[in-house]
């Protein structure tokens, strides 16, 4: 993953890093009035659509094992239950990420359960068919290999087990193509994807019926592997 800082505007930093954009990021998320607005207006998303699929971490089973990749500042953490008895991997290729998400992790009750790794969604270092669920919340526009991404997480999903996560698509319309360049040329976001690649690899790698959800930029994708 370090083709994403291959570019980069002084003072933002690439993701091995912690950009200030990750902040900015973590804030609007856990502000949801303010966070709400600025996302309606910068995206035109709605960002309940991402409480609502991080939610779904809270109905999963004691013994069951999720993997959050990239888990970023630890915002899909809003779904962990204090008590629920699961084992949630958070892994990002940043130190300062894991050390953000287990803060977080701990202010909500769940750190008990929170696992940090260091990895590279490129090459995951985990077994085959390990977790029940895998989320990744705006990932997948991060990645230089997007395509390789999905493989790898499909790869440590069980079967029957929920792939979940959102990403920015590069189909979303002329409006959002500056904001894809800007994050560009900052090391900020890969190549990206549009909307009928998510769907076809998620396809490919076991899928039977992806399900895709557009909001502005920001796409919604879930599926369960066959």
């Amino acid at each position: 993953m370090a083709g994403l800082a291959r570019l980069r505007i002084p003072g933002l930093g690439g993701w091995s890093d912690d950009p200030l954009w990750a902040g900015v990021y973590d804030w609007t998320v856990e502000h949801p009035t303010v966070g709400g607005a600025l996302w309606a207006a910068a995206v035109q998303s709605d960002l309940r659509q991402l409480y609502a699929a991080a939610a779904e971490v809270g109905t999963l089973v004691p013994g069951s094992r999720v993997l959050d990749v990239p888990c970023g500042g630890g915002v899909a953490l809003r779904g962990l239950q204090p008590g629920q008895g699961i084992e949630y991997v958070a892994a990002d290729i940043a130190q300062a990420m894991l050390e953000r998400t287990m803060e977080s992790a701990r202010r909500r009750g769940v750190d008990d359960q929170v696992v940090p790794r260091i990895a590279d969604v490129g090459s995951l270092p985990f077994e085959d068919a390990s977790f029940d669920m895998v989320v990744s919340f705006t990932g997948l526009h991060c990645f230089p290999e997007p395509s390789r991404a999905v493989m790898e997480m499909m790869r440590v999903l069980k079967p029957g087990g929920v792939i979940t996560g959102s990403t920015l698509l590069n189909d979303s319309g002329l409006r959002h193509e500056p904001m894809r360049r800007i994050g560009r040329l900052a090391g900020l976001l890969g190549p990206g994807c549009n909307g009928i690649e998510v769907v076809q690899w998620l396809h490919g790698q076991g899928v039977a019926a992806p399900m895709l959800a557009r909001s502005g930029a920001m796409a919604y994708f879930r599926g369960v592997k066959g």
